[in-house]
């Protein structure tokens, strides 16, 4: 059985789409149905892996879920992890653990990569002439 429907996974890019069409920054979705150990581990290493470190103003924020552990972690680079609140990946955390809990995966999803999108627009405001860096459907590994 697929991770996430068809469209499931429609929502998700829909949702990277519109949050990114407002700031500079880029937001990606890593899923997989097992992680062995630490999810931010496994979130970091994909993180490198597709690229998120690539990003011109080290504004990349990586979504990483693995769907039968129940496990899931956010993290961003160095751009945007000097300007956001000490608590803010946790507190979307606990936002889209809200709908994690309801079975609700892609609006969890959804939760988290819109959260990231207004602070992204906030210190990354749209830059004119810029380039979406990486695309938007889910990568999965």
């Amino acid at each position: 059985m697929a991770l996430f429907s068809e469209q499931e996974q429609e929502q998700v890019r829909l949702a990277i789409e519109a949050a990114e069409r407002n700031t500079s920054g880029e937001i990606r979705v890593c899923a997989e149905k097992n992680c062995k150990g630490d999810p931010i581990e496994r979130a970091t290493s994909y993180f490198y892996k597709v690229g998120m470190d690539k990003t011109t103003l080290k504004n990349g924020v990586l979504i990483y879920i693995a769907t039968e552990d129940r496990k899931f972690a956010i993290i961003g680079d160095s751009g945007i992890n000097e300007l956001v609140p000490d608590d803010f990946w946790e507190s979307t955390k606990v936002a889209m653990l809200e709908k994690f809990k309801s079975e609700k995966l892609a609006e969890g999803l959804v939760t988290g990569i819109t959260m990231a999108g207004e602070k992204l627009k906030e210190f990354f405001p749209y830059l004119e002439g810029d380039k979406n860096e990486l695309p938007d459907e889910i990568s999965f590994m």
